[in-house]
């Protein structure tokens, strides 16, 4: 019986993947062989040694020690293109929200309760709120994964002017993914000729404020930013003098704090991109499978500190290895398994940074026991016998 422990609330209608025969799933669990998490942060954690797999419903992994889960053999899933579809939804909002000045509008017309002659008040007022189409105008979009990919496919139906930046892209992939928009070299072509930027970009050392005042000043005049990825993607001191000279219109965020709360023209939307029941229950789903496959066949879909490596169940013993990614450390293991004649019927194995995962499978039902040995092998971390 494979124990998981929930540390948010996940959709039910992803927990019942996991069949009560082989899996208990609960709130509060002791020793669990896999975690399902949204949003708490795991990085004080205790990560207890029956811990093999975290499965985070969503893309990002912020609140996961990633390379201290490496460290220690235990698998950690996202749950890409999940939520891309709700997340691009809000993207189409925020353009347009940007744009028109709706909120503003909003806000103003309440102040008229009470008043004799609202409809003539409002006819009066609402010049104070014109704000352009975004209709033939140019939209730069950084980072064209599941999200981006389809924002920008969804502004081109609305008339925009697409142009997409990301450098992990082939030129071949974006020909073939997005025909509707042209790719530029590097991030200073969008600074330069968008209208419109919006984010989709993960937070690292590479890309941790990225809108600064530098960039800034390459934009072109009243430029409309969107960012639903990341906060630190932006030095918010540097948007707000930006907000406030009128060098950047309209800035909106789906991470409000302290500073993005007082900018001016500034829509501080609360963290909202997959808060949608169709979007929940899509990542529930997926990080349900992943762990489930895991656990159950060894398979890897979707990891972020591990390759992903998978294979079809032969009908023997499947050993299924994690390991460092060094020299001769696959001849060791591959030895070890065939001894006596031995056969091995399959081998899958590939590297992902610093670490690897391999997959064999054995002709004949093989004692458990080889699993130890494999695990005295120096740069083994941890070895699943199935």
């Amino acid at each position: 019986m494979f124990k998981i422990k929930k540390l948010n609330k996940i959709a039910a209608i992803g927990t019942d993947i996991l069949d009560k025969d082989t899996f208990v799933c609960a709130d509060e669990i002791d020793a669990p062989d896999g975690i399902l998490v949204r949003s708490a942060d795991m990085h004080e954690y205790p990560l207890n040694p029956e811990l093999k797999a975290i499965a985070r419903a969503g893309a990002g992994t912020n609140n996961i020690p990633l390379d201290k889960c490496a460290e220690k053999g235990i698998v950690v899933f996202n749950t890409p293109g999940a939520n891309a579809n709700a997340v691009k939804e809000l993207v189409i909002t925020s353009l347009l929200l940007s744009s028109r000045n709706i909120i503003g509008g909003i806000e103003w017309a309440k102040t008229l309760k009470g008043e004799e002659d609202v409809a003539k008040l409002v006819e009066k007022g609402k010049s104070q709120f014109v704000g352009p189409e975004i209709k033939g105008k140019t939209l730069g979009v950084i980072g064209l994964g599941a999200i981006g990919a389809q924002a920008a496919e969804a502004a081109f139906y609305l008339g925009m002017n697409v142009i997409g930046y990301d450098p992990f892209m082939s030129i071949e992939t974006f020909m073939t993914k997005m025909p509707f928009a042209k790719k530029v070299d590097n991030e200073n072509d969008i600074f330069e000729k968008a209208d419109y930027i919006t984010l989709h970009l993960p937070l690292n050392p590479q890309t941790k404020e990225l809108i600064n005042a530098d960039t800034i000043a390459k934009f072109k005049d009243g430029v409309r930013i969107v960012n639903l990825a990341r906060g630190g993607l932006v030095n918010d001191s540097d948007l707000a003098a930006a907000l406030e000279s009128g060098k950047v219109a309209c800035y909106v965020t789906d991470f409000p704090n302290d500073k993005t709360l007082e900018m001016k023209n500034a829509i501080a939307i609360p963290h909202l991109g997959a808060s949608t029941p169709e979007s929940e229950d899509n990542c529930a789903i997926m990080a349900a499978s992943e762990i489930k496959d895991f656990l159950l066949n060894g398979n890897i879909q979707n990891s972020v500190n591990f390759p992903n490596v998978s294979s079809e169940r032969s009908t023997g013993t499947r050993f299924c290895i994690i390991h460092k990614n060094i020299p001769t450390i696959l001849n060791q293991c591959t030895a070890v398994l065939g001894k006596d004649d031995r056969n091995i019927d399959h081998l899958t194995s590939k590297f992902k940074g610093d670490y690897a995962y391999t997959i064999v499978d054995m002709t004949e039902k093989t004692n458990v026991d080889i699993g130890k040995e494999l695990e005295n092998i120096d740069g083994v971390i941890r070895v699943t016998v199935m």
